[in-house]
């Protein structure tokens, strides 16, 4: 019996949508920028960010993607593209999704450009308060 139990907690189910380091992105909850901000922050933590969605929010992490690398900030590191099977929630019908998934890591002077957007922020609120 102890045996059957050390397997089942070798069993690495899922483990990969638990990532620290993930973010699921949906084109109907929040803000574009919204998550771009949050891949920053995310990079800060980790040095690297996976972004990752199903259907039409695709373009949504495409676009994130390309903001993050244009303001050089991220490099792309990996891209990962499978369909998903899903069930269809009004007929009941099984159909599929497309997926995407992106792993963006730091660029050498991510710390320099954060750093120096960090110190334009602070220089506007300060001019606010006067």
């Amino acid at each position: 019996m102890e045996e059957i139990t050390q397997g089942v907690n070798n069993i690495n189910l899922g483990a990969d949508s638990h990532k620290k380091n993930r973010i699921q992105v949906s084109n109907t909850k929040k803000p574009l920028f919204f998550y771009v901000n949050l891949a920053k922050r995310y990079m800060q933590q980790h040095s690297e960010v996976e972004l990752s969605a199903l259907g039409m929010a695709i373009a949504t992490v495409v676009t994130i993607a390309e903001i993050l690398k244009n303001n050089g900030l991220a490099v792309e590191k990996k891209i990962m593209t499978t369909t998903v099977d899903m069930r269809d929630d009004s007929r009941g019908r099984p159909l599929q999704k497309a997926k995407i998934e992106i792993l963006l890591g730091k660029t050498e002077n991510f710390d320099e450009l954060m750093a120096a957007s960090a110190e334009e922020r602070d220089a506007v609120d300060g001019e606010e308060q006067s």
